[in-house]
């Protein structure tokens, strides 16, 4: 089964380490441990000082690259661009740390969120952000794709991203049904949070839930489409003292009509 074949039934692909992805890797290191220590990023610490969401917080140029080093390359990006033929630029990437313990409860998250997140993996589609007191879903960003390339080598029970398989195929049909009949444009300004949240517990009820630990230089490139979390901190979890550390990539379509469509 080719990267493409594997994509499309199962919504992730694991792809394993190669020398361009461990050179890019090494490099990366540094910048996102300094990002995740920035006393100015200090709000994206979150879950009692158990995750540092860092959006934005790697300062790469489009191709990926960091002052001084490679581009972002090896065969998770020839397989993006060649098997499925997604060619965006990138954004600057999210650095995305768990340190041991995660998750704690915090004042911005409510009990019931906080359950959500211990007992489900926080699980979510992304592109669609809670708004309001009620946190009511919008689609807001509409995503090609998901790529995390892991940056620390850990155990694997050291908050791994999980995914539930085939569930991006449950998530579309859910989002054509809903967002269809509607013009593009209107797309952002449409409630999906009933319909999402029925479509996930389907997803709980039907799909296999699958931990995806990564070393550094492996990468997991999720369908834009697919629920995934992250798994709660082992008691027996090991991980170097900047923590777990995964970059991920999230290049937005210019058109929403290809976030829905295209498979």
């Amino acid at each position: 089964m080719n990267l493409s074949e594997q994509f499309q039934k199962d919504g992730f692909v694991r792809v394993g380490a190669d020398a361009a992805s461990l050179a890019w890797t090494r490099h990366a290191l540094p910048h996102a441990s300094a990002a995740a220590r920035d006393p100015a990023r200090a709000h994206w610490l979150r879950c009692g000082g158990t995750w540092f969401v860092g959006v934005d917080a790697l300062p790469n140029d489009r191709d990926g690259r960091l002052e001084g080093g490679p581009p972002l390359a090896g065969a998770a990006l020839e397989g993006i661009r060649d098997d499925l033929g997604f060619r965006l630029p990138l954004h600057r990437a999210q650095v995305s740390v768990c340190y041991p313990g995660y998750p704690q409860p915090s004042p911005e998250e409510s009990e019931a969120a906080f359950r959500f997140r211990l007992n489900r993996d926080a699980a979510h589609v992304d592109g669609l952000l809670a708004e309001g007191p009620e946190k009511r879903r919008f689609l807001r960003e509409p995503h090609a794709y998901v790529l995390g390339l892991a940056l620390t080598a850990q155990s694997d029970t050291a908050s791994p991203l999980v995914a539930w398989e085939g569930s991006h195929r449950i998530m579309q049909d859910m989002f054509r049904t809903v967002l269809g009949g509607h013009p593009p444009a209107s797309w952002p300004e449409i409630d999906v949070t009933e319909a999402y949240q029925a479509a996930r517990r389907r997803a709980f009820d039907t799909c296999r839930r699958v931990a995806l630990p990564t070393a550094p230089g492996e990468a997991v490139l999720l369908h834009r489409h697919l629920l995934h979390g992250v798994a709660p901190w082992g008691e027996a979890a090991t991980a170097p003292p900047e923590g777990r550390i995964i970059a991920y990539f999230r290049p937005e379509f210019a058109d929403h009509r290809e976030w829905l469509d295209r498979p």
